[in-house]
């Protein structure tokens, strides 16, 4: 199928790109990728009357640390991702989930922002966004805005996000050296979305975990932490049975939504094993 008839805007400076999503009377929508915005248009599922695409301006492809975190500009694509951008388990964590993040055209013309901005439940990007707390840095004409991803992610692609706002940036906490991640993810073929995916950061001190986050993608209709299985881990010592109780927990805390690929006590077991490989991976040297 073709898209919907829509305008098209191409403006050099972020001045311009945020000037015509204020003015424009039209429903406009922002492309830098394009990887999931294009086929939903061309499928009729997205309509916007106006595309602005923000490729030509200069300065939103960096990667940086600044003040303690990692700071993804607006068409950092996925594919800068598996190589290492920083140090430390945030510079190990980022390549092992930019590696199953579809296929290697995706990849390489994707963005991390235009994932959260997507917020499909299942993006491993959101779902780590989830798992560290980042700040979603949006900008108007009005200004600047830092939206915390608790309250960014409202429901299946659904968004805080205005529209007269675009992502700029998205800011990631820079792991310190006493922090161990892991990632695990479900799909029927390598590029697939996930059915489900977990990830799992656990911070240690004199060999018990004195912080944990558990966070997982593709479960229900945005992607979540299990507080249940944080509380279990919390004060602990790493052990596969203590692995094994906190994936108990999140899988009986969370109620999952049935699809084509899974019904809920599928997706609830998936849960279980997932979060549990993602634990005992951050544990793995």
């Amino acid at each position: 199928m073709k898209p919907a008839a829509f305008s098209y805007f191409a403006p050099s400076t972020l001045e311009e790109a945020l000037e015509i999503l204020q003015s424009s009377d039209l429903e406009s929508r922002v492309l830098a990728g394009g990887q999931s915005l294009v086929p939903m248009m061309n499928f009729r599922l997205a309509r916007p009357e106006a595309l602005v695409d923000i490729n030509r301006i200069a300065g939103l492809s960096e990667v940086g640390v600044i003040d303690g975190h990692l700071e993804i500009g607006a068409l950092a694509r996925h594919a800068r991702f598996e190589r290492p951008v920083t140090d430390g388990p945030l510079g190990i964590l980022l390549p092992k989930i930019a590696r199953q993040i579809a296929h290697l055209p995706i990849r390489l013309r994707g963005t991390f922002a235009g994932s959260i901005a997507h917020a499909d439940p299942a993006a491993e990007w959101c779902t780590l966004a989830v798992a560290l707390d980042a700040e979603i840095i949006a900008r108007s004409v009005s200004g600047t805005r830092v939206i915390p991803t608790a309250a960014f992610f409202k429901s299946i692609f659904t968004t805080d996000l205005k529209p007269e706002e675009m992502i700029v940036a998205v800011r990631l906490p820079h792991l310190g050296m006493d922090w161990r991640c892991g990632f695990e993810e479900f799909s029927r073929r390598a590029g697939d979305f996930a059915i489900v995916s977990a990830l799992a950061c656990l911070r240690l001190e004199n060999g018990r975990i004195s912080e944990a986050r558990a966070a997982l993608g593709g479960v229900v209709s945005r992607p979540v932490r299990s507080l249940a299985a944080e509380s279990v881990l919390g004060g602990e010592k790493p052990s596969p049975d203590i692995f094994r109780e906190a994936a108990r927990r999140a899988a009986a805390e969370l109620e999952p939504l049935g699809d084509i690929h899974g019904s809920p006590e599928y997706k609830s077991d998936l849960v279980s094993v997932m979060l549990r490989r993602a634990l005992e991976q951050a544990l793995t040297p």
